[in-house]
């Protein structure tokens, strides 16, 4: 029995594709996001809602739909908060594994502020 041997080029391709699939923390810039769970909304050049209330385990969005980019970014307790810059369309993702409230920023535009406050 005789098996075809793919070109190499199409192995790299697949990785490739793995590889950005399994990319957490965006999306197609521009697109219609649809989120499942708790969502923070970036709009407007604010975080809505400002306080999100969640319990442990909770994994939180953040779907950019502002012209402009922005981040999310935690320090001390909340230092695990690092959403690279996002424009509009894109989402990231975190997962909250302790009770505690996260305070987190735009680093882009200091003035916005958040916090993601964990129960049990």
């Amino acid at each position: 029995m005789s098996h075809a041997r793919r070109p190499a080029t199409f192995g790299i391709a697949v990785l490739l594709a793995v590889a950005v699939a399994g990319c957490g923390g965006s999306s197609t810039p521009g697109a219609a996001v649809h989120v499942s769970g708790p969502t923070v909304t970036i709009k407007d050049f604010a975080f809505s809602p400002d306080t999100l209330h969640v319990k442990v385990g909770a994994t939180v969005t953040f779907v950019e739909e502002d012209t402009v980019p922005h981040n999310a970014t935690g320090s001390g307790d909340a230092s695990f908060i690092k959403s690279p810059t996002l424009s509009k369309g894109q989402t990231y993702t975190v997962t909250f594994t302790k009770p505690g409230t996260y305070p987190y920023t735009c680093t882009i535009h200091p003035y916005m502020h958040g916090a993601v406050v964990v129960s049990k």
